[in-house]
């Protein structure tokens, strides 16, 4: 088995740079965000105020959260239920970094994250992915780039989905996410000690794919 470990903070471009490397490699790629995600549309369908860490885990309580893939296409499961577009509003966003803070929710998806690296080559993007969940990764890569590009890259895109875009609105929201990630007591954001930092500031998205592809071949 080969396994990517690829984290960085929110808006950095791991989904889709990591989507595209998978697929270049034929390797299953794993967006362990989405989980979070889950768990937050989770609470909130039932209501649950996510600063209510008890109420989050209690929330959880029979529920069924799987990844399927497609050819090559992860699809996120709730109960059977497809949420892999429910689970991309800005209201699910922020609550994923609150429910993450919740060691009985990271315990909660542990589990099914080591599972699926066991059976197969993967590529897993995260926030703590080399540091917890694969720490003998054979790659493990820090994706990042400044909160402006970030928060420009996500005002661009708001604005090609005919979505409201306030710029100013969306770099508080990258770096108070970016705080919230760093400074929760569990698994907070870091780049492991023998990860590969990898700034996409100025970089394209198929430069970006290609150095990590470039880094994958040195590695094995």
């Amino acid at each position: 088995m080969f396994h990517i470990a690829i984290d960085g903070p929110a808006g950095a471009g791991k989904s889709s740079i990591a989507k595209e490397a998978a697929r270049r490699l034929g390797f299953v790629y794993v967006d362990t965000g989405a989980l979070y995600r889950t768990v937050a549309l989770n609470a909130l369908n039932q209501g649950v105020d996510l600063e209510n860490s008890d109420a989050v885990i209690a929330s959880l309580d029979g529920t069924d959260i799987r990844l399927a893939f497609e050819d090559g296409t992860q699809k996120v499961l709730l109960n059977g239920q497809d949420v892999s577009d429910s689970i991309r509003t800005e209201q699910v966003s922020a609550g994923a970094s609150k429910v993450s803070a919740i060691p009985a929710v990271r315990e909660f998806l542990f589990g099914l994250q080591k599972n699926i690296a066991a059976s197969c080559d993967c590529l897993m993007d995260g926030r703590d992915i080399g540091t917890v969940v694969l720490p003998d990764a054979d790659l493990k890569i820090f994706l990042t780039a400044s909160p402006e590009e970030r928060a420009r890259r996500r005002y661009e895109q708001n604005r090609e989905r005919g979505m409201e875009a306030d710029y100013d609105a969306i770099l508080a929201e990258v770096n108070q996410r970016d705080y919230q990630d760093t400074h929760r007591e569990i698994a907070p954001l870091r780049q492991a000690g023998d990860a590969v930092l990898l700034d996409s500031t100025h970089m394209s998205f198929q430069e970006v794919v290609d150095r990590l592809l470039q880094l994958v071949e040195e590695k094995r």
